[in-house]
């Protein structure tokens, strides 16, 4: 497994996720959007939205995690095809080279102008972008990247590392559920009440590890002692229980200030200030996020290699 993850880490390095290409999670997203469709069609009462949203949320764990351990069962002995299913399936799961693709889309455009700049993150971000100022452009793909850094990169790896494979889609169709139904405006907010609620709990431990891992990652480059300190200062400062950890990690980490209010779906979301703005925040910290993302899935990498190779 071990060599099957590294391969499958450079694999994603080396390649992205090219948009023409198969990927778990694109059939995900058709699954979800279906299950949707259906669910607004046989009940639209609050109560059976919300009942719905529970149902999708145990049939797509079931899927992600059993038809993956069933095909690799029963492809195991043929040892080189079952190497390679697993390490393209291990590959799907991770997502750094795509987030450091579209993140420097953002950084390039602010040269262009910031109408570009915009046009760009509104494709990474579920905020509205169209009045956003040079700084807030730059802020929401910091925020981005280190919050993707949990989401995209270390928690689906956290996962594999623990229950293989099966375990790392089951994550993914968690994370696409929320990202697609977990919204909290009129139209999601009873059958994304579980799929939200979810992904939570599935983040709750590993998006910690990954402000550990960030801060200890950042040793020699970067400010650790002040991202340890933003990290549990701010750790309250955002809507979502998880997501304020590798935000507030960054935050330390660069000395900038993340988070304030934004607009969602046409709605002011109010939200605290994360970190203190020891500096103003420009596109180099854009970059500066991007590193700190593969500084820690090297370390996690590290981590895991000693465990298995039964160094510590």
């Amino acid at each position: 497994m071990l060599m099957n993850i590294i391969a499958a880490v450079l694999l994603d390095f080396i390649l992205g996720d090219p948009y023409s290409f198969p990927h778990p999670v694109k059939l995900m997203g058709r699954i979800i959007s279906l299950e949707d469709k259906l669910a607004r069609k046989i009940d639209k009462s609050k109560l059976g939205l919300k009942i719905a949203g529970l149902i999708i949320v145990i049939m797509n764990i079931c899927f992600g995690f059993f038809i993956s351990y069933f095909l690799l069962k029963f492809i195991k002995q043929y040892k080189v095809i079952y190497n390679i299913i697993n390490i393209y399936l291990i590959y799907t799961c991770i997502a750094a080279r795509s987030l450091h693709y579209e993140a420097m889309k953002v950084y390039q455009a602010l040269d262009i102008g910031i109408k570009e700049a915009r046009t760009r993150l509104s494709y990474i971000v579920g905020r509205e972008t169209k009045n956003l100022s040079e700084e807030k452009v730059m802020m929401a793909t910091v925020e981005t990247v280190a919050e993707n850094t949990s989401d995209g990169v270390i928690v689906p790896l956290f996962f594999i590392m623990l229950f293989g494979v099966p375990g790392g889609l089951a994550y993914k169709f968690i994370n696409t559920m929320d990202s697609m139904l977990g919204y909290m405006n009129e139209k999601y907010i009873d059958i994304g009440y579980f799929p939200a609620k979810t992904d939570d709990l599935f983040n709750y431990i590993p998006a910690r590890i990954t402000g550990l891992l960030m801060s200890i990652g950042s040793i020699g480059r970067f400010d650790i002692k002040n991202g340890f300190r933003i990290m549990i200062r701010d750790r309250k400062n955002h809507k979502s229980p998880n997501a304020v950890y590798p935000e507030a990690a960054v935050a330390g980490l660069l000395g900038i200030q993340l988070g304030g209010n934004n607009y969602y779906h046409g709605k002011l979301v109010e939200k605290p200030t994360i970190g203190d703005k020891l500096e103003n925040i420009n596109k180099n910290h854009i970059k500066n996020t991007i590193e700190i993302m593969y500084r820690s899935q090297v370390l996690i990498l590290i981590i895991y290699s000693f465990v298995k190779l039964k160094i510590i």
